[in-house]
This record gives C-alpha cells, structure tokens and sequence, in this order.
C-alpha cells in the first residue's frame, strides 16, 4: 500500500501493463485499463494491428476503429521472430505487472513467450491469455474471431428469430464482451497480487465466457439435469420483445411490473383485454406473452411517438425512441454529460471520442492521449531501456523495430 501514490489520473496510476493484443478483445480491455491509469506499452508488429486498416480510414495507419481500442497506449514496433526483437521483449517483462495477450497459446508459445517462459523473467507476473476455447478443450488450437464465438456459443441462433436462418447479431459482441471480462480478470488477478505478492496465469476463453453470458436468461429447461425443456426465455424468443410500432413510427416500450401492464390497459381503456391476458399475475402473463405483445403493438398503433412517450413518463413506464448511430452525439442525455468529446490528434486532425463512460468520484478514468501511430514510442522505450540512439537507428535499419517517431 502507498497512501502517497498521486492517482489523480486513474485508480491504476503506478501499474504497468505489457499488451501483446491485437484486433478488437485484447486492445479494447487494455484501452479501458489505461483509462484507468495503467500505463500501457503496445506491442505491434511492423506491418501493425490489422485494425490500424479497418473502419473509416482517417490517416495513414490511422483508422476509427483503431482511435476507438487504442488510446492511453505507447506503441512499440518489433518484429519477435527476430532475436534483437525477442531481446527488447524479455527486458520489458521484468518492468511490468501485467503480460495480456490474444494470440493462440501455441503461438506465442513457439515466439518463446508463453507463461513458463515468461515467469522466469518475472516470478511476480500476472500473465492473462485471452482464448478463443478454454485450452483444457479440443477446440484449444482452432482460430477463432466473433463470428465463429456467435455461431458457437449459440447467439446466431438465437438471433434467427423471424428470419429463415440463423445470423449474427449486428456488434461485435462476443470481442467486446470478452474483452469486458479480460478486464476484470486483469483486475482481479492485480488485488490478488497486491495482497499476496503473487502473479498467476488467467486465461479468459471467448467460447466458455460467451456461453456462460448467453445462458443466463436462456438456460430454462436446460436447468434441469436431465432437462425437461427446451433452453430458451420466452419473454425473448416469442417474438413481441421488438419495438412497438406507432402511428407515425416506432418506439421502444417496456411495461414490466404487474403496475406497468396494469396501468397501461388502463389508460388506453382496454382493462377488460388486460385482465383476459392476466396482466396482474406474473405467471399467467409470461404465459400469454405473444397474446399480450400482439395486443401491446396494436394499440400502440392509435398514438404518435410523442405521444406515448408522454404517456409512458406518467405512468413510469420505460420508454425511449429509437436511436440511430448518427443521432447519437444529438441525444439529450448523453449530451448533458458529455459523452462525446472533441479532440485534436497530431496525425488525424480534429476528431471526436467517446470518452470512458465509468466515473470514479476520486480516481477519475483519464484520456492522457489519443491512440499512437504504429511505433512512435519505440525509441523513447528502448531508450528508458539503455539503448543508445545509434544502436535504435541499426535496430531499424536490420529490420527488428520500427522507429515510427
């Protein structure tokens, strides 16, 4: 414990993180650990994160996906299949507390970095491998990115509902969740080592950990070993969880509580439909779920959009309208608490971000910089690390770095 600790830009100020991430999982998990504080040192090799090129392309190696995932990060550029380029990397890890990585096990084992290698260096380090399938599994050496975890985990087919076959839902939802929970790996495994002195490996699989996301309001008959019934919630799967259509377009509404549905019959003057649905008995509800959303989006009809959402802030039902991406900067909400903020970057010109979303009433999440081009900070770690300027200029003339400053 230091009381001392200044931690004025972020409750991880002082932790030191290794990132050996690519695409979208790892580097959005290390992007929110440096916006907590940690000092982040990335590792790219010298063609760079495939995501530098993806998105709407801003700058020479600049993309908006890339500027999404990659801030509070410095970027090294080494080539690991080169001795000189394994050599930087080996005198880093000492430095650090954390090794994140997203690469197959097998292959970051072959570039001589696995976890028994990199204990060695570092007997107190917290390793964390993120996984496309737990590696206690036969899948444990397939590739895998968030179309294959959707299709896997059984999310395509739930999001079929309505269409003639299974798809995939329109997020990167199985990187970004998964990455959410390398995130609190990461943390977890830091408090254990601050409170015991001791590193271990982690490894969060995107299979195993996307499964165990999609079941928890779908594991119904399932539950029951042997299961008596179909997986599946049927608020969900019958079909009425949609927007509500209105008279000049659609809104999202959710009467919930027995109140809710109560309430809402009532003012449209339809108690008598509500009662036969059985709006006030939670069972008998979830029982006529299709009836009642059938009945819900038909009355729903009758009104504007404006109209019901004035209705729904009387009665305390939850509501909203439907937001397209591009409205977003525009919403009222997130306008008042400035969630999108505008910028200068050295590269791209005047952009805009949104920033990190979690407050700390006393560590406040920092933007300390944008995302950096590919290399920049190279010379200024090797320097920290001793090498001289002339031995940074052989290094990038052999091919083993990338001196992008």
């Amino acid at each position: 414990m230091n009381p001392s600790l200044d931690l004025s830009q972020g409750p991880l100020t002082g932790i030191r993180i290794l990132d050996l991430t690519s695409v979208v999982l790892g580097p959005l998990a290390t992007q929110i650990l440096g916006d907590y504080g940690a000092d982040v040192i990335k590792v790219e090799s010298l063609e760079g994160d495939l995501m530098r090129s993806n998105g709407v392309h801003l700058a020479p190696g600049m993309s908006s996906i890339y500027l999404s995932i990659n801030r509070n990060k410095q970027s090294i550029a080494l080539d690991l299949k080169s001795e000189a380029g394994k050599d930087i990397l080996r005198q880093l890890i000492p430095r650090v507390d954390a090794v994140v990585h997203n690469m197959r096990v097998s292959a970051i084992g072959k570039l001589g970095f696995g976890y028994d290698e990199v204990v060695k260096l570092n007997p107190q380090i917290v390793y964390c491998a993120a996984t496309g399938f737990d590696q206690d599994g036969p899948d444990k050496d397939r590739p895998a990115f968030d179309d294959i975890i959707q299709a896997a985990c059984g999310l395509a087919s739930v999001n079929s509902l309505g269409h003639s076959r299974p798809d995939y839902i329109a997020t990167l939802v199985a990187d970004k969740t998964t990455g959410m929970a390398l995130v609190n790996a990461v943390l977890a495994a830091l408090l254990a080592k601050e409170r015991s002195g001791q590193g271990q490996y982690v490894e969060v699989p995107m299979l195993e950990t996307m499964v165990a996301f999609t079941l928890v309001e779908h594991m119904g008959g399932l539950t029951h070993n042997p299961a008596t019934l179909n997986a599946g919630y049927s608020r969900i799967l019958s079909g009425g969880r949609q927007p509500s259509p209105t008279r000049d377009g659609f809104i999202a509404m959710l009467p919930y509580t027995n109140h809710h549905w109560e309430s809402f019959f009532k003012d449209a003057d339809q108690e008598a439909l509500g009662k036969s649905l059985g709006v006030t008995n939670r069972v008998q509800r979830n029982a006529n779920i299709k009836a009642l959303y059938a009945a819900l989006h038909q009355i729903t009809l009758s009104k504007t959009t404006a109209e019901w959402l004035v209705i729904c802030d009387r009665l305390d039902i939850p509501a909203t309208p439907i937001y397209a991406m591009e409205d977003l900067p525009a919403h009222p909400q997130l306008q008042a608490v400035k969630l999108f903020t505008d910028d200068v970057h050295p590269d791209v010109g005047a952009i805009r971000y949104v920033r990190p979303p979690v407050k700390f009433s006393k560590t406040p999440a920092t933007v300390r910089h944008q995302a950096r081009r590919l290399g920049q900070d190279t010379r200024a770690i090797l320097s920290e690390l001793g090498y001289s300027a002339n031995q940074v200029d052989a290094l990038a003339q052999q091919g083993a770095i990338l001196n992008g400053d």
